[in-house]
């Protein structure tokens, strides 16, 4: 099927919100355009076949199909890493204009600046645990786990004359099968002690909602 055919709104929803039953091939193509330029594609897209768009237009197709349903929240896994960086911000700034009328983003990624410009709030996590939770401005400005300072260290400077101190981990990263004993990122963290090695820290409020997992705030 094209493009057109697929459409990004395939099911309707009943006043109550439930979803019932795909929505009339009629009523597609002025959905299907307006969710299409939403991120950054056109009119001439729409009578394509798959194998005819590029793997970022792909990508670009499936978070048109999301948001065209106008859900309440959608996970994002990694969702521009196929991108090069002006469709990035082409998508990055659709999906912030969607998020501001009726959408929360669970927003997964590697990319520290597109997570500093799209969120809201940030959780730091490390081989599936919590490391650190707090609003994205506190984050950046005043990151307080020792695995949260070194990925933001990593973070290159806006200007090649300036310097920045990175504060690189050492050591193995320990397997995540099986049950874990101690911190996870004892092994690699400056400031580990005995304890670190033994028992897992759980979260702490570190003031006005700071979550950290890590017993030097205790």
């Amino acid at each position: 099927w094209t493009r057109e055919k697929q459409a990004p709104t395939p099911l309707r929803k009943d006043d109550e919100g439930s979803i019932t039953s795909v929505t009339p091939t009629r009523e597609r193509p002025p959905e299907a355009l307006e969710s299409l330029q939403e991120v950054g594609l056109d009119i001439q897209h729409m009578e394509r076949y798959p194998h005819e768009f590029s793997g970022g237009q792909r990508q670009r197709v499936n978070i048109a199909r999301a948001l065209s349903m106008e859900p309440k929240i959608i996970v994002c896994d990694e969702p521009v890493s196929a991108l090069d960086v002006s469709i990035q911000a082409q998508v990055i700034n659709s999906s912030a204009a969607a998020e501001a009328v009726y959408l929360t983003y669970v927003f997964i990624s590697h990319d520290l600046g597109i997570i500093k410009y799209i969120s809201d709030r940030i959780m730091i996590m490390y081989l599936g645990r919590v490391m650190e939770f707090y609003t994205s401005e506190g984050i950046y400005a005043d990151p307080k786990h020792p695995y949260t300072k070194a990925l933001l260290s990593a973070i290159p400077p806006e200007s090649p004359f300036d310097k920045k101190e990175r504060l690189p981990l050492t050591g193995d990263i320990p397997s995540p099968i099986g049950d874990q004993v101690g911190c996870p990122l004892a092994g690699r963290c400056p400031h580990c002690t005995e304890r670190c090695k033994k028992e897992i820290p759980k979260l702490v409020d570190t003031g006005d909602g700071h979550m950290v997992a890590c017993f030097l705030y205790e």
